[in-house]
């Protein structure tokens, strides 16, 4: 937690504990309520990082000001000693964990008299500019610091002695970043010059004379330019980073390279985010302008024979390793063009990748290889994030090689390993509206190309009547996923999801058709620690009542987080065997019965 101090315009002060990240404004959402209209409603945020705690001016009017002096984006780490200003409040941010700097007991009240919390604002006497003393004690206004353009404010906030600690280094960091941004931009803006005035053909160029053209003419520029680049600037990696914007994916290429990082999202220009091992921060590098944004959008879509502007602002594409892409734009995106990238791994994981990092154990792992193998219909249950389509390949991959395999995508993210496989993708509208493939016509393409296997990407419409049409009439063994949070939820959706076909039919004619053609359901949870976990395999047994009935044969049992913020549990069987197993010692696949008996937890689970 943060413990935020705060002098208010009527002298009084007041503290406040706040979460480590933390948005300072007027807005009924703010972590830290300033109610002032010289307050933006997100007018600036503090959070806490591994080097100290930084502070983060969003872009109101007014800006913030730290010991008088205006920030440029960033500036940290903050001191104890730092005073905030913004609008016509004074803050002190400090690490309530870390007790950088001795605290004043709090006050059964939560307000102090400003003697008691900003000692160095409040003295008997002031110095007017006139040279004489007046009394302060009642002053407010002499004790706070103005905004540019007001009165000249007091000398008071000014400590007696100037401070002698060094510039924190991330502030040096921050200078040195901002100077590549603007250096970088001016480059890029030249160099979109000159190419314009040189009438370059690009695209009769190949991919390789496009980009050793490119450098070139960076190269001169940068040399063209001489001493006016500050020598601290490293002129090697400033040429790379205008050549990647140029012509590739700008900050982005850096990114995709790093292997640690799963999901890369662009909220703006020059607001970048990762996903690490699960966990979100911020990317330090951003684009030279929403023109650079659009320009690598545009990169992406257009050999996919997709397009994107202002009649059509959304896009679905990849890359050509596969990551999967969503770009929206303006007027839907208010903030400037957004970019999300769900990165493909390179290294094309197997069951075994899965055990090892606690996804689930050997006993699951090999009862749904053999149930592939036996051609069940498996469903992928899950969340958003929680790693459906990376299960499902893993589980595609258990096909034996001589059945042929037809799969079908929105945008084509699996990659199989085998010799016989056709894949399908669907197609969105043109400018006129017209040559939409939607998937549910490609899953009825599918029955008639003769399909061992069909493989669908995700259900999340009238397909999936189709998708379960199929599995009841000779399909046997296809593997689809879904958006649910449990495997009842699961079924549940596909429910709807039939309905959305627009047949008009009754539900228990749907329930049975469920019931009938769906075997098992793996629940894949995603935690908040960002661990993905199988949490459950479920067995389909039929229908009564009108209700289709499953049993749980598999399941995580939950214990708390452990030390390092993840989450720990058992896998463990559930005391049932499923009930398709004779069918399954018949045809010689028979597992042991061992591996679906419960465990119990050694602190007193059941």
């Amino acid at each position: 937690m943060l413990h935020i101090e705060i002098l208010h315009p009527d002298g009084t002060a007041s503290h406040m504990e706040a979460p480590d990240e933390s948005v300072i404004g007027k807005g009924a959402q703010s972590e830290v309520r300033l109610d002032s209209w010289r307050v933006g409603r997100e007018h600036a945020r503090v959070f806490k990082t591994a080097s100290g705690i930084l502070l983060e001016d969003l872009g109101a009017f007014g800006g913030v000001l730290v010991n008088e002096r205006r920030i440029e984006a960033q500036f940290g780490p903050l001191a104890a000693s730092d005073v905030i200003a913004i609008g016509p409040f004074r803050l002190r941010v400090t690490d309530r964990a870390g007790a950088t700097l001795p605290m004043h007991p709090a006050p059964v009240n939560n307000v102090r008299n400003e003697r008691e919390v900003w000692p160095e604002l409040t003295t008997n006497a002031a110095v007017t500019s006139q040279g004489t003393t007046r009394d302060s004690s009642n002053s407010v206004e002499s004790r706070l610091p103005k905004l540019p353009g007001l009165p000249q404010q007091s000398p008071l906030l000014a400590p007696k002695q100037p401070p002698l600690s060094p510039v924190p280094v991330a502030v040096v960091d921050q200078e040195r970043r901002q100077h590549e941004f603007e250096w970088r931009r001016k480059v890029h803006a030249q160099l979109l010059d000159t190419m314009d005035l040189r009438r370059h053909d690009i695209s009769s160029m190949s991919d390789e004379l496009l980009r050793a053209e490119t450098d070139r003419l960076i190269g001169q520029l940068i040399e063209g330019l001489g001493q006016a680049i500050p020598a601290t600037l490293d002129r090697i990696l400033l040429q790379k980073q205008v050549l990647d914007e140029a012509i590739g994916l700008g900050p982005l290429e850096e990114l995709l390279a790093d292997d640690s990082v799963s999901e890369i999202m662009v909220n703006r220009f020059d607001e970048i985010y990762v996903e690490r091992g699960g966990q979100l921060s911020r990317h330090p590098v951003g684009f030279t302008g929403d023109r650079a944004v659009m320009g690598v959008i545009e990169r992406i879509v257009a050999p996919l024979g997709r397009r994107i502007d202002e009649s059509s602002p959304m896009v679905d594409a990849r890359l050509k390793d596969g990551s999967r892409v969503n770009a929206i734009i303006p007027p839907l995106a208010l903030k400037g063009a957004c970019l999300t990238i769900r990165k493909f791994a390179r290294h094309k994981l197997d069951a075994e990748d899965l055990v090892r990092g606690g996804s689930l154990n050997r006993a699951m792992a090999t009862f749904l290889e053999i149930c592939v193998v036996s051609r069940k219909n498996v469903i992928v249950s899950g969340g958003t994030g929680s790693g459906k389509t990376t299960l499902l390949n893993i589980l595609s991959n258990f096909i034996p090689h001589s059945e042929r395999i037809i799969t079908v995508e929105d945008a084509a993210e699996l990659k199989l390993h085998h010799a016989h496989l056709i894949s399908l993708e669907s197609r969105p509208a043109n400018v006129e509206g017209k040559g939409a493939v939607p998937i549910r016509e490609l899953v009825r393409n599918t029955l008639r190309m003769r399909p061992d296997r069909i493989v669908v990407g995700e259900c999340r419409g009238a397909e999936a009547l189709d998708m379960l049409q199929a599995m009841n009439t000779g399909h046997e063994g296809s593997l689809t996923t879904l958006h649910a949070n449990t495997p009842r939820d699961g079924l549940a959706r596909l429910e709807t999801m039939v309905l959305m076909a627009g047949m008009d039919l009754p539900l228990v004619a749907i329930r049975e058709q469920i019931a009938s053609a769906v075997d098992i359901v793996v629940q894949q949870t995603r935690f908040a620690c960002g661990t993905r976990v199988v949490t459950s395999i479920t067995e389909v047994t039929g229908i009564e009542s009108g209700k289709v009935q499953i049993q749980e044969l598999f399941r995580f049992q939950s214990q708390g987080y452990g030390e390092h913020g993840k989450v720990r549990g058992l896998f463990t069987g559930c005391d049932i065997v499923p009930g398709f197993y004779e069918d399954l010692r018949a045809t010689g696949k028979a597992l042991d019965v061992d591996i679906f008996r419960r465990i119990v937890a050694e602190q007193g689970g059941t």
